[in-house]
């Protein structure tokens, strides 16, 4: 079973950025397609993004389509979230999770199997 923890995330003013990482250890890493999905606070889960298990393929939801860049480097077992032109609204806690390609949404966070705890991302105004 693949675990994961995020880190990267703090304080910062809108417009500006921020890079989530989201390590792997244990279980075979490449073998987990990755989403990161955030909570606000009173708020239900949303899809942010997710990467196919080589990174060749990337998704994103709309809300950060054009801002947030979603990579992998499966050598060292982290996927990474690029966070730029960030607004008050982007403001939550950020999950990653693995998810096994045989599940075909890859915006449903309950067909991910394993998440990390999570990392608090704050955009002030």
């Amino acid at each position: 079973q693949v675990q994961l923890t995020e880190s990267g995330g703090g304080l910062v003013q809108a417009g500006g950025s921020l890079r989530l990482s989201c390590a792997a250890s244990g279980g075979t890493f490449s073998a987990y397609r990755v989403g990161w999905f955030r909570q606000a606070s009173g708020k239900e889960r949303d899809f942010v993004a997710a990467i196919s298990t080589s990174g060749a393929t990337t998704y994103y939801g709309d809300s950060v389509k054009g801002r947030f860049t979603i990579s992998r480097d499966n050598a060292k077992n982290t996927v990474y979230l690029q966070m730029n032109s960030l607004k008050p609204e982007d403001t939550a806690v950020y999950y990653c999770a693995a998810q096994l390609p045989r599940y075909l949404n890859y915006r449903n966070g309950g067909s991910y199997t394993n998440w990390g705890q999570g990392t608090q991302v704050t955009v002030s105004s």
